[in-house]
């Protein structure tokens, strides 16, 4: 994780030119709130409009001709004044958390039954979504690191094939005996085994950096890539920033990986009534996108082992 310094001028400059609170204005930059009041009266921070540029003089000019003056720039971060204190951190939590629910439960300090009615409301609101993606791009400019360099990660792991890490199928081979020899069927054919197989691709024909894991176990050869369901999820948060071609890839991956997880849950459902028992991911509602494909292999293998 990348810790970014407070950059104090900044934040004295969003104190002076708008309505934000303190305590909102420590949770956005991350700052303690006791130094953010400490600095604040060392430094003698003030919205006082007369106190601005009182030292300087003022300067008398005439344009020259043609010349016209140019217009005011204004601080985006002054949009935000129309909005309410609550509704300020808000924008805030959400920006942290990306989940409305959680950000108006923690802004407003209410019941979560509550917050999960109105976050929803908040995020439809035009000047709170505004907002937010105010707050996104400001976030997203302050970090160090390419933002599209970091969403094509998530896009390779989002759209990674297996089949470009391993080759399976079956084969058939001569079964023989004890001396090697092949063996023949009273027709005098050779007598095939048939035989399924596993063989990875060599590590540097292959992106290892979403390769997580890969391991030699009783039941053979496994490899495990990086976890799609996440990747999907922050690639959804940053929906906006991703190319018309990534959009509907990310969509159709997703429609796949939803029928993918109708039909473990169907088989799950199969295997229970064959053994007429329960099972505690049905009985429980639990949604089955949040699993793994790892997680689902080990759910199915219980009723297989049982």
């Amino acid at each position: 994780m990348i810790c970014k310094m407070p950059n104090w001028e900044d934040i004295k400059r969003e104190w002076e030119t708008t309505k934000i609170t303190l305590s909102a204005l420590a949770e956005k930059h991350d700052v303690k709130l006791g130094t953010l009041k400490s600095r604040k009266s060392r430094e003698g921070w003030s919205r006082d409009p007369t106190k601005k540029d009182a030292t300087k003089p003022k300067k008398v000019a005439t344009p020259a001709k043609g010349m016209q003056p140019k217009k005011e720039i204004k601080d985006p971060s002054v949009e935000s004044v129309n909005l309410t204190d609550k509704q300020r951190l808000f924008c805030i939590y959400y920006i942290k958390y990306f989940n409305a629910t959680k950000a108006y439960q923690k802004a407003y300090e209410c019941a979560y039954t509550t917050a999960m009615v109105e976050g929803h409301k908040h995020l439809r609101n035009p000047k709170i979504s505004s907002e937010i993606d105010r707050l996104k791009k400001e976030h997203t400019a302050d970090l160090k690191l390419d933002v599209k360099d970091i969403l094509q990660k998530y896009i390779d792991i989002a759209f990674a094939d297996i089949t470009d890490y391993v080759a399976f199928g079956g084969r058939e081979v001569p079964e023989r005996d004890e001396q090697g020899r092949p063996l023949t069927d009273d027709k005098g054919d050779p007598v095939m085994n048939y035989y399924s197989y596993v063989d990875l691709n060599e590590s540097d024909q292959v992106d290892g950096s979403i390769v997580t894991e890969v391991k030699q176990g009783r039941d053979g050869i496994s490899i495990k890539l990086a976890d799609k369901m996440k990747a999907f999820e922050m690639l959804s948060k940053y929906f906006d920033l991703l190319s018309e071609n990534d959009k509907k890839r990310l969509q159709e991956e997703k429609i796949k990986h939803s029928i993918k997880m109708d039909d473990a849950k169907l088989e799950l459902q199969k295997k229970a009534a064959e053994k007429e028992t329960s099972f505690n991911i049905i009985d429980n509602n639990i949604d089955l996108s949040s699993l793994s494909d790892e997680e689902l292999e080990k759910a199915l293998s219980k009723f297989d082992e049982s």
